[in-house]
């Protein structure tokens, strides 16, 4: 329990580290298109789903049609990883470090606070997805909270507290029912009748659920 709360911490500084870097500095202007971000990641994602849809799920229609209407003013940019969580990451053996992170193909340049919310999203989701850690018990794990973590990101970036939450996390659940409904229509093409695929096929509505009460939760 106790080694718990400084892993999350450094992995939150590392995001925060990332975000922090000067992309122009390092070289990285090409590293993909600055600015509209959201428009650019919500079509994609949209397109993506409609050539993988295997049946009528009304909260991603809804999404579909609300989350273009209501992305933020703020269109900051820096590197973002696109699937930071822990399971991408190699920690030190004995202390709080992160030593790499893997799994950069969905890396680009892009908004800081999708990536970071991305992350937060587990914060929000049940044990049946992804490990989720919606009414688990933090202070008895360890782990901080969603408000702590929040904190310490702004601190570490300079921020002033993360805008938008709602609508962010709305995204990021959608983008990733869009991922795994991608990933199931796939599995069906090559075997239908594989356990994993179904169940994987069965995570995204309840996904979708999740993410349109957070669109209503901004105002959708």
């Amino acid at each position: 329990k106790d080694d718990r709360k400084p892993l999350y911490h450094a992995l939150i500084d590392t995001l925060a580290d990332l975000h922090n870097v000067d992309y122009k500095k390092a070289g990285l202007n090409d590293y993909g298109k600055p600015g509209n971000y959201f428009e650019r990641q919500i079509g994609r994602w949209s397109k993506q789903y409609e050539a993988a849809e295997t049946s009528t799920i009304e909260e991603m229609n809804n999404l579909m049609k609300w989350l273009p209407t209501a992305i933020p003013d703020d269109d900051a940019t820096s590197i973002v990883h696109g699937d930071y969580r822990f399971d991408n990451a190699i920690m030190h053996p004995s202390e709080p470090k992160v030593l790499a992170m893997l799994d950069w193909e969905l890396s680009t340049l892009g908004h800081p606070l999708a990536d970071f919310t991305y992350f937060l999203m587990v914060w929000h989701m049940p044990a049946s997805v992804r490990g989720g850690l919606m009414g688990a018990d933090l202070e008895a794990l360890g782990i901080p909270t969603v408000d702590e973590a929040v904190a310490r990101y702004s601190k570490r970036t300079g921020r002033d507290g993360v805008p938008d939450v709602d609508f962010c996390l709305a995204y990021n659940m959608f983008r990733l029912a869009s991922i795994i409904q991608g990933v199931y229509a796939r599995s069906l093409q090559g075997n239908a009748s594989s356990p994993a695929a179904k169940e994987m096929g069965a995570q995204v509505q309840p996904l979708a659920a999740l993410a349109w009460s957070f669109a209503q939760k901004a105002g959708a």
